[in-house]
């Protein structure tokens, strides 16, 4: 490791933190990686130290880092034009709605391009409200739709606390157990979380609800899988009581869990999906909010009462166009669905040797491992929301895997698996090994 080299991390990892801020984090003590360069499935620092990326950036990075052929989509489009008003059109635009129509099922046919998956959150909320005249929306607590005021309340994340007094108002919100930890059977889990879905709307007036809003799978709470019947389950009752079903696919979208979308194995079709990340993979922001042709046909000659300066941003459509095409040439899907198949099979193995394996949720390749302290009475190493002084293992374990050479999103108890799309048997092995060592920490404080 050359001084230069060294002297080069610092002075940019300072630069960092003398002028900029972080997400999610105290601004004092932290240590981030200072990345030069992305390639594949790694990431490399200004010292020359690799990182194996097993969480896709955010998982988002699908395609991997360093595709050149989205620079070559990019600088094509600026080369033509970079922007235009949203009420202007341009040829990528209709052909990226048009791309996106084919992909999406039943009547999905009607694009309207955002910034992020903050922004499709927001979008489908207030398009909701609009189309059905009713103003309450129900979500899960413990799950994530993003940052802006009304996702965030829309959210059941902890990390809205902290302005919690601040929510938007005519959110819902309903608890949806996981098996891992129901106590009651894997046969009542279904029935019981159907019921009191419907407890719920009922109490709070059909009439009055203009949208579900559901992860397609659940990503950073967990990643807790639905019961078999679960969507079907609410599907039906949107339909019954005229709600609309709104499926954020933000992380789980585009091939991350082998399909398309993550409702896909649930056999529905939502009303409404948002979507970002996979859409571009992280190339440049952008987002897009599907509608259905029943809603869309409400404002041929109503005002859709929606805006935004940079909607349908030439440069970002090419960008998503582009990666729609590497999802299809590269069959990328049918990789994330054996790849997937490959890492259950591994952590199977790896759960005889770690006691601090409590549980295993995966589906293609977004998964994560939960650990316990004991396999018995599933005591957590971390609780949800867990506090500093809770996170003492927790953070030797990332600290580990971090010194090893993996980038990964560790919160709480969970330790995610979510490489990009293009990962092979190879790489998970490597991956693997790494997050293995680091479990020995965690094993030995197993009782």
């Amino acid at each position: 490791m050359s001084t230069k080299a060294l002297s080069q991390s610092q002075e940019i990892i300072q630069d960092n933190q003398d002028y900029t801020l972080f997400s999610w984090r105290k601004q004092k003590g932290s240590n981030p990686i200072a990345v030069e360069r992305g390639e594949g499935v790694y990431l490399y620092d200004y010292d020359g130290k690799r990182y194996i990326d097993f969480s896709s950036g955010l998982m988002n990075v699908n395609i991997g880092h360093g595709d050149q052929r989205v620079t070559q989509a990019v600088v094509k489009q600026m080369q033509e034009v970079s922007y235009v008003t949203p009420s202007c059109v341009t040829k990528v635009r209709g052909e990226l709605g048009k791309k996106l129509a084919e992909i999406c099922p039943g009547d999905l046919n009607k694009a309207f391009f955002t910034l992020c998956g903050a922004t499709s959150i927001e979008n489908a909320i207030k398009l909701a409200r609009l189309y059905t005249g009713r103003h309450k929306i129900l979500s899960r607590y413990q799950s994530y739709h993003g940052s802006s005021n009304g996702a965030m309340t829309a959210s059941g994340d902890p990390r809205k606390l902290p302005v919690d007094s601040q929510q938007a108002p005519n959110f819902v919100h309903f608890d949806l157990p996981y098996e891992y930890r129901w106590e009651y059977g894997k046969e009542n889990l279904l029935k019981d979380a159907v019921a009191s879905l419907e407890r719920l709307i009922a109490y709070e007036g059909p009439a009055n609800i203009a949208a579900i809003l559901l992860e397609g799978q659940s990503g950073t709470s967990g990643c807790f899988l639905y019961p078999d019947g679960y969507l079907q389950a609410v599907r039906s009752l949107c339909d019954k009581h005229g709600i609309l079903l709104i499926m954020d696919e933000v992380m789980s979208g585009f091939g991350r869990t082998g399909k398309w979308f993550a409702f896909e194995h649930h056999a529905i079709v939502p009303d409404m999906i948002a979507m970002a990340k996979g859409l571009t993979c992280g190339y440049l922001p952008f987002g897009c909010l599907m509608v259905s042709d029943k809603i869309a046909a409400k404002y041929d000659d109503n005002v859709l009462a929606l805006g935004l300066t940079y909607s349908a941003h030439p440069v970002s459509c090419a960008a998503a166009l582009e990666v729609l095409n590497i999802y299809e040439e590269d069959n990328l899907i049918e990789n994330a669905k054996l790849m997937g198949e490959y890492v259950d099979q591994r952590i199977e193995e790896m759960k005889a040797v770690h006691p601090s394996i409590g549980d295993w949720r995966n589906q293609g390749l977004l998964g994560c491992l939960e650990l316990v302290k004991n396999r018995k009475t599933k005591e957590p190493f971390a609780p949800f929301n867990a506090k500093p002084d809770e996170m003492v293992v927790m953070n030797k374990v990332a600290a580990k895997i971090k010194e090893l050479g993996m980038y990964t999103f560790v919160r709480w108890g969970f330790i995610f698996v979510a490489p990009p799309l293009i990962v092979t048997k190879e790489q998970i092995d490597e991956g693997l090994a790494i997050i293995g060592e680091a479990l020995k920490i965690a094993d030995a404080e197993v009782a």
